[in-house]
């Protein structure tokens, strides 16, 4: 006999599959939506559209054709309508199943949160604090390094007159870095209302990830180190760059970067704002490829000493290996594929993993393969070709 059971309290059965129902129980997330069932369902086919609002199935359910009600509905819409989303769906779901389970003598380290009725104030700033190291990464990793040169060079061949500018040739990337992380941290260190210790994160952490609204991942490095690199991607799109979005944004109310002219203001959150997508578009990318995988390949990031492969996806069975970069980008340009065409890197590759046996760069214009073997592969059909 077997018995279907469906319900939203998602920690509850969790708690039940490594009790009452181990080992003879199948779960069926449904928490998580991949990009090709929200195309599929909500005839949404824009990865930019996932990226601001994906993660559940909320925008359109109602009104499949009109993209006003699509906006006006989504759970990620505002920052409040994201902090009710994390406060309902999320805080609730897990102080509700913790309260029932075990007749609530499972709370942990998690019990004088829970009596002071800090709980969900503690669960809303560990997401909210994962979102801004999030973004902080973003800001150290892409707008100071060389990747800016892609912005200088796209901005100069704008084919929009009234947009193209060569501003960023003379611009101090450092200078705005730095400015932009005094901010982010003197705006992390006001939100402390609490003390949140590591032992609470780690509690939390993991009823998140039981949840399925994180996993953990990890990167490679040649040469091979034990010691792998975690990084942890939100399956729940719109609720990280909502709140990426709302972090960008409060640098408007800073008064030193208030006094910068607008179109320089606008030309630095607007870059910061395509960094995220890019860095977004990586993890999600990089999230289903994982998923549709399974346990039949292996799917990493890979560093070297200098550069990266955004994904490899490594057939262990065959001893061969396909090398991914991944741009938020229509355009194309030699710059993108510079280290999946490094003959140095795919020799140091092929020597630890397999023959390199594609080359592709993952991006929003159209499909083509050029000449020196290079796929351009559009992401969306990427993504809805997965299963």
């Amino acid at each position: 006999m077997k018995i279907v059971l469906s319900g939203t309290d998602s920690l509850g059965f969790w708690f039940a599959q490594n009790e009452e129902l181990y080992d003879r129980a199948v779960t069926i997330h449904t928490t998580f939506v991949p990009f090709r069932e929200y195309s599929r369902l909500l005839k949404i086919d824009d990865i930019d559209e996932y990226i601001r609002y994906g993660g559940t199935l909320k925008a359109g359910e109602t009104n499949f054709e009109n993209s006003d009600a699509n906006a006006f509905d989504a759970s990620f819409r505002t920052d409040e309508s994201t902090r009710r989303y994390i406060d309902t769906a999320i805080a609730q779901n897990i102080q509700h199943s913790l309260k029932c389970y075990d007749r609530g003598n499972h709370f942990r380290n998690l019990i004088d949160l829970y009596k002071k009725d800090e709980l969900t104030n503690a669960i809303n700033r560990i997401i909210e604090d994962m979102n801004q190291a999030f973004t902080v990464d973003v800001i150290t990793r892409d707008f100071k390094s060389s990747d800016l040169s892609s912005a200088k060079d796209l901005l100069r061949r704008e084919k929009d007159e009234t947009k193209r500018t060569d501003f960023l040739d003379s611009f101090d990337a450092n200078e705005v870095t730095k400015k932009l992380m005094e901010i982010l941290k003197i705006r992390n260190k006001e939100r402390q209302a609490i003390e949140i210790e590591d032992v609470h994160v780690k509690e939390i952490t993991e009823y998140l990830k039981a949840l399925d609204l994180l996993e953990i991942v990890y990167t490679e490095n040649i040469p091979i180190s034990n010691k792998k690199q975690e990084r942890i991607i939100f399956t729940q799109s719109g609720m990280r760059f909502c709140q990426a979005q709302v972090l960008v944004y409060s640098l408007m109310q800073d008064e030193v970067f208030g006094s910068l002219t607008g179109e320089l203001r606008d030309i630095i959150t607007d870059k910061i704002l395509e960094d995220v997508r890019g860095r977004m578009l990586e993890d999600i990318v990089f999230l289903e490829t994982k998923r549709a995988y399974g346990s039949k390949r292996n799917v990493f990031k890979l560093k070297f000493a200098s550069g990266e492969f955004d994904m490899v996806i490594q057939d262990k069975t065959k001893k061969q290996c396909e090398i991914f970069e991944i741009k938020h980008s229509k355009e194309l340009f030699p710059a993108q594929y510079r280290h999946i065409n490094d003959e140095e890197k795919i020799s140091l590759t092929e020597a630890q993993f397999g023959k390199v046996v594609r080359r592709c760069v993952l991006y929003r214009g159209e499909s083509e393969m050029l000449e020196n073997g290079v796929e351009y592969k559009n992401v969306e059909e990427f993504l809805k070709g997965l299963k």
